[in-house]
């Protein structure tokens, strides 16, 4: 008697769930999403996007699920895009609403709750522009998370990767810059509404090593089986910036976030480094030698479009651990079958650059 499709691949999933928890953190590679917070913007802001400035609202053309529904289909990568707002209310009653109303569309229902106006880090993309969220909120967003995450004990750890956004654009209202004690509020909202209980930190990856380089070159990632249930933060931001974080978070020591510093520096162990085509070898190398590396596989809509997987398929031969996407299912803004998943319909597997297949 043959067993059925579906025995097959149940046998399939538990094997794969077996190789992947007897594997180490940086012996995996994850997809995920980019700005995974952002929801649909207004029509009426695209169109108007596209008179003055037709690249940026064709790159704006996309949109995700709310981040607990990405979990669920599997993806293990989130990035979240924080704006400094400690007394509350400096984002509130966007510019583009006079946008849309000019060009007689209906105001969105983008803040039921009045989230805008509590003090705390803002979650959404783009300053009175692209300013609808799934969570407007980062601690309303780490509030979900945690509650998914504790209603899914044995799921395999998450990435996510924060922007520390503070860029001033023409014509919008102007940001609060990130001092290192505005960096440090990312750590401190994080502990409070997500807790360390649920946190991979550089100093559990340091453990007894001099430094944390020295601990990823030696290879001291925790094994996946260890670190079930459990986040990874990392700040992606410039050099200036992550060393404004290090004023505060002197060697990363009692830090929350990994931070993107080049190889050579002590606190050096998360890399981002985001054009696979250009850079496949030197990803590849990096992770040879113990670092883990995010990459990403479409940007700005143009993969999609084109239905070009050139990026993805070196993304996934340079084994960088962690793969950004916009396209985890395909495009609701134009005709695409473009869709970023593994061979093996997952969106997670061993490293093919660190684990050999038998």
């Amino acid at each position: 008697m043959k067993p059925s499709k579906i025995c097959l691949t149940a046998i399939f999933l538990i094997a794969f769930s077996f190789q992947l928890f007897s594997q180490k953190l940086n012996e995996i590679q994850v997809i995920g999403s980019h700005n995974s917070y952002k929801s649909q913007m207004a029509p009426e802001l695209l169109a108007y996007l596209s008179k003055v400035n037709p690249a940026a609202s064709q790159s704006l053309e996309y949109a995700h699920i709310p981040l607990e529904k990405q979990l669920d289909l599997g993806l293990r990568n989130l990035e979240l895009d924080v704006f400094h707002d400690p007394e509350g209310g400096r984002y509130s009653n966007p510019k583009g609403l006079e946008i849309i109303k000019s060009a007689g569309g209906s105001i969105p229902d983008y803040d039921p709750s009045g989230a805008l106006a509590r003090p705390g880090l803002k979650l959404f993309h783009v300053q009175d522009l692209d300013f609808q969220s799934h969570y407007l909120l980062f601690a309303d967003a780490l509030r979900a998370l945690k509650t998914w995450s504790e209603g899914h004990p044995g799921h395999s750890p998450i990435f996510i990767l924060i922007n520390a956004k503070d860029g001033n654009i023409p014509g919008t209202r102007s940001v609060l810059p990130f001092t290192a004690t505005a960096l440090d509020s990312i750590d401190l909202e994080i502990r409070t509404n997500l807790g360390m209980e649920h946190l991979i930190t550089p100093d559990r990856i340091r453990g007894e090593y001099e430094d944390l380089e020295s601990a990823v070159l030696a290879g001291n990632w925790p094994n996946l089986s260890d670190v079930k249930g459990k986040f990874l933060f990392v700040l992606d931001e410039s050099e200036e910036k992550i060393d404004r974080y290090l004023q505060a978070k002197p060697e990363l020591k009692d830090a929350v976030l990994f931070v993107n510093k080049k190889e050579g520096n002590s606190t050096a162990g998360f890399r981002i480094v985001n054009n696979a085509v250009k850079d496949e070898e030197y990803i590849r190398e990096l992770v040879k030698k113990g670092y883990m590396v995010r990459t990403r596989a479409d940007s700005d809509t143009k993969e999609a479009r084109n239905s070009d997987y050139t990026t993805f398929e070196k993304a996934k031969s340079s084994g960088a651990q962690v793969i950004s996407t916009d396209y985890y299912e395909p495009s609701n803004f134009f005709k695409s079958d473009y869709k970023v998943i593994f061979e093996e319909n997952v969106y997670e597997r061993p490293n093919i650059v660190l684990v050999k297949h038998e």
